[in-house]
């Protein structure tokens, strides 16, 4: 699950990897192929918390921030009923990836 791509994104050929993998090991492999995955989606926000810099989590926009995890929650839930129904935990994992990415990159953006 290597990718050319710098550490600090995660890219569809990153997750169609994992899903690969996954179908390719079979279930007993599932919770290695789902916490190597997981482990780079952890260092891609990692590394663009360091890049963007400390001061722009001090911006007051907390109740843009707050209105987005409440809709992220809501929306949340169907998304990982769904994500279950198709891709097991893997599809969880992918979906609430893509949650938490929304949630950082709107942390993160610069006005």
């Amino acid at each position: 699950m290597t990718s050319a791509m710098p550490e600090g994104r995660i890219t569809r050929e990153d997750v169609a990897a994992a899903v690969g993998a996954r179908h390719e090991l079979g279930e007993d492999l599932e919770p290695a192929v789902v916490d190597a995955f997981v482990e780079k989606v952890e260092r891609a926000i990692e590394e663009r918390s360091k890049a963007a810099g400390r001061e722009k989590w001090v911006r007051d926009d907390s109740g843009q921030r707050l209105a987005l995890a409440i809709v992220s929650l809501g929306t949340g839930v169907p998304i990982t009923a769904i994500a279950a129904e198709q891709g097991g935990v893997l599809g969880i994992v992918v979906a609430w990836a893509g949650i938490v990415g929304v949630n950082v990159a709107n942390a993160l953006k610069r006005d």
